[in-house]
């Protein structure tokens, strides 16, 4: 396991330090650990990136580092009253969905080669900064540009869904026509 995954493993070990420093309000050491966890997310790529060292197992921890954290800090700041409810519905509802979509690709047969699309890079970065802006209007009451960050991640988040969405779609058609195009076993013995 190469550096970049550990940087990732580091990020998944972090998230109930930052969930439990958050309930007991303790608001440096939170926003810290959520800045170093966000750090280790842009780390692990550049690492893998510029060392070769991009792996199966990578592309499968570190978009799941990334939706415990985000997740996790969704639910968390909504339990506190730092976030609207709806927000967190929003994000968890879609990471939901697209589990859903890939265990029903997977069962279908199909392959998932999901690569990120440019919506959701841009909902993850919204939905970042909707977790550092809530921690500061909880912590240090610091409300400027709250709302306006929290519709954009919402937006955002909706639109790469659907981007995800369309995306499964193609996978699933893929799984069916690779099924049409294999010879029927059993019309031998018909």
């Amino acid at each position: 396991m190469g550096l970049a995954n550990w940087l990732t493993v580091l990020r998944i070990l972090l998230i109930p330090v930052f969930v439990t420093l958050l309930v007991y309000k303790q608001r440096g050491p939170a926003l810290a650990v959520f800045l170093t966890a966000a750090l280790t997310d842009l780390l692990d790529g550049y690492v893998a990136r510029h060392r070769g060292s991009q792996s199966r197992l990578g592309a499968f921890l570190d978009p799941m580092a990334d939706k415990l954290l985000l997740m996790s800090s969704f639910v968390t700041l909504t339990w506190l009253k730092a976030l609207p409810f709806w927000i967190a519905a929003v994000v968890i509802s879609r990471d939901l969905i697209l589990v859903i979509g890939a265990l029903a690709i997977h069962m279908a047969g199909g392959r998932i080669t999901p690569r990120p699309t440019w919506a959701g890079k841009v909902a993850t970065f919204f939905q970042v900064l909707t977790v550092l802006m809530g921690l500061l209007a909880r912590f240090y009451q610091v409300t400027t540009g709250l709302k306006t960050v929290v519709w954009l991640a919402a937006i955002f988040t909706v639109f790469s869904g659907l981007q995800y969405i369309v995306q499964g779609m193609r996978f699933l058609n893929a799984a069916h026509a690779d099924e049409a195009r294999e010879p029927d076993e059993t019309a031998l013995f018909r």
